[in-house]
């Protein structure tokens, strides 16, 4: 017997699967549908709430998880078990965020390597992957339960600069919540999207260059787009993945503090009291929208902010995303003047001096009638709603935000993408052997701006092995570049004379293989947590195995310098780390890799220094 969906909530039959457009905010996040009916973008919400859900993860002492709205009552009262702000840690080492871990009450792991960072509560261990795909469940859950329906596919958001590794993080984390994501959409692009630019049947809208300014909690683009004729071209991107709302409250609370005179290393030590603070700095931004003064107590601390003083704060912070719009308009070689439309998105946007600041900087008024909470998720059904073969009006070219390439000879950077190339896209380039009789050639692929490779980020690398032994030059090596929709780069090596070919598709380095991705979403279905599990073991014995090598080589160069007792505790915490990889605990693997890392450290940088010391006074390492 056939099986018919029917939409409880309508009656309705359902032809094909519902695809939701959701925005993953660093701050709040929510889901939104073109309504079956009127055939517009709306943001799903209960009777008489708010569409946004609070991106936040409360963990209590009995492992129950909670996400939303009832997470947020938590960030003061048990401010080290409840995540906020997990979209600023997506694809980052610890490296990346280590100078700003006080803005985090919880615990994010020094594990020295440059695999993703992760959280700690307790003996609990979790990646931002696992983090944002609980926020995506709990979207879906809600998306269910209000449509009446399952909901397995998603178009996702993300700001125009996340790198590669981000993307992929983004994509993880819905596979790991059970969606289906047919699509990774910049955020500047829905927005426009969502102002049903091209929709109409003037003309001049149909031919237009239009500015996206997105100021989030956490992440800052300007983009440049143009559209003719219905296809949408992003010409340029440029910004900041570390700028944003959170900022502004950061530089609240440490005007506060500064007026008080307490540190905010100080403050940060008291977690409870530090996000009293930072609470208490979103709700004096807001108020100050459309006020001269906030004036509030805490622990009979009085707290005063006036306008003047939070746009003096703001003032460097707005200078560097307005510096942003001048680079974006050079890379794109557009003039101001040839903009036709500012759009404004992202809830900082609301604040009264940022509006000015890009309306003085852009010579013309701003448009923001679209509520910028929302903008983003309503461009993003309106993409799924592509995707799923119902608007036919519309065709969109994205770009990718950095260059891509290949380490060459002296750690050369050799470019085969320049940023801001249209996707997809594909480039190629011959290269060949520099030593008679090579076998193999390390390819090896970076992604940024600089000229040498070690200042930009490294995305994998791998062996083109079995070429055949040939005088150096001879061998000709095809390495090929194709980047899909999504962002997501496939790296092909080829040996033309013999045949030899290796091909990848780049993934960061905490990832799992598509067939390991795709098993784990089948498992998701019936073993919702059974999957993050296997996922997380996968990568704690993969990191575990890579310290213990590490440790190994460095005990080996450096015996001399390491005391009886060091060398016994070291060998001790090696022992353990290794009985704990062939067990199925990945807690246990983590706590054993930090208590490794804790003793290893100190001599490690002693190690160093007397190695600098020894080069300082002109002796040779």
């Amino acid at each position: 017997m056939a099986k018919i969906a029917i939409n409880i909530a309508t009656g309705s039959l359902q032809k094909d699967e519902i695809i939701v457009g959701i925005d993953l905010g660093t701050t709040n996040s929510l889901v939104a549908i073109i309504h079956p009916e009127t055939k517009m973008p709306v943001a799903l919400k209960e009777h008489n709430t708010s569409s946004l859900v609070p991106s936040v993860i409360y963990f209590d002492e009995q492992g129950n998880i909670e996400v939303g709205e009832n997470a947020k009552s938590h960030l003061e009262s048990h401010p080290e078990r409840t995540i906020f702000s997990a979209k600023r840690l997506m694809g980052k080492s610890y490296e990346d965020v280590k100078n700003n871990q006080s803005f985090f009450s919880y615990k994010i792991i020094n594990d020295n390597t440059d695999s993703l960072v992760k959280v700690q509560l307790e003996n609990q261990f979790y990646s931002p992957v696992e983090l944002s795909s609980l926020i995506l469940k709990e979207l879906k859950k809600r998306a269910e339960h209000i449509l009446k329906t399952p909901v397995n596919k998603a178009v996702i958001t993300v700001p125009a600069y996340f790198n590669d590794t981000q993307r992929q993080a983004t994509r993880d984390a819905g596979k790991l919540a059970g969606l289906d994501v047919l699509r990774i959409i910049n955020e500047p692009t829905a927005a426009s999207l969502a102002y049903g630019i091209g929709h109409n049947n003037n003309q001049s809208s149909k031919h237009e260059i239009i500015a996206v300014y997105d100021l989030g909690g956490g992440t800052f683009d300007i983009s440049i787009l143009r559209l003719n004729d219905g296809i949408f071209e992003v010409l340029s991107t440029n910004g900041d993945t570390y700028l944003g709302g959170d900022d502004i409250d950061q530089l609240i609370v440490s005007h506060w503090c500064n007026k008080i005179g307490i540190t905010t290393e100080q403050l940060s030590k008291d977690k409870s009291l530090n996000q009293t603070y930072r609470l208490k700095a979103e709700t004096a931004k807001k108020y100050l929208s459309n006020a001269s003064v906030f004036e509030d107590i805490v622990n009979n601390v009085p707290l005063v902010l006036t306008k003047d003083e939070l746009e003096i704060l703001i003032a460097p912070l707005i200078g560097k995303t307005i510096k942003c719009c001048e680079l974006s308009l050079k890379d794109a070689g557009i003039k101001k003047t040839e903009i036709t439309n500012i759009i404004m998105v992202g809830g900082s946007t609301r604040i009264p001096y940022i509006k000015h600041s890009v309306s003085d900087f852009f010579e013309k008024p701003v448009n923001d009638k679209i509520n910028p909470d929302e903008v983003v998720a309503l461009g993003a059904a309106i993409q799924a709603d592509i995707l799923a073969g119902n608007n036919k009006e519309l065709l969109l070219l994205d770009v990718t935000p950095l260059s891509l390439g290949i380490e060459t000879v002296g750690g050369l950077m050799d470019v085969l993408v320049p940023r801001n190339s249209k996707i997809p896209t594909t480039a190629s380039r011959q290269y060949t052997t520099q030593v008679d009789g090579q076998s193999s050639m390390r390819i090896a692929v970076f992604q940024g701006e600089r000229d040498m490779v070690k200042d930009n980020r490294k995305l994998a690398n791998f062996n083109l092995s079995n070429i055949p032994a040939m005088p150096a030059g001879l061998p000709k090596v095809d390495i090929q570049f194709l980047i899909n929709a999504d962002g997501i780069l496939t790296v092909t090596a080829k040996e033309s004379r013999s045949g030899v070919f290796q091909q990848i598709e780049v993934k960061p380095q905490y990832g799992l293989t598509d067939a390991e991705v795709e098993q784990m979403l089948l498992d998701s279905i019936t073993h919702a947590k059974d999957d993050i599990v296997l996922r997380a073991l996968t990568e704690a014995r993969t990191e575990g195995e890579q310290l213990l090598k590490t440790t190994e080589k460095f005990l080996e160069k450096n015996t001399a310098s390491l005391t009886q007792e060091e060398l016994l505790h070291t060998a001790n915490a090696m022992q353990s780390l290794q009985m704990a990889i062939t067990m199925e605990d990945k807690n246990l693997i983590h706590q054993k890799i930090e208590e490794l890392n804790n003793i290893s450290r100190p001599y490690a940088e002693r190690v160093m220094d007397q190695a600098i010391g020894k080069a300082m006074t002109g002796k040779k390492i």
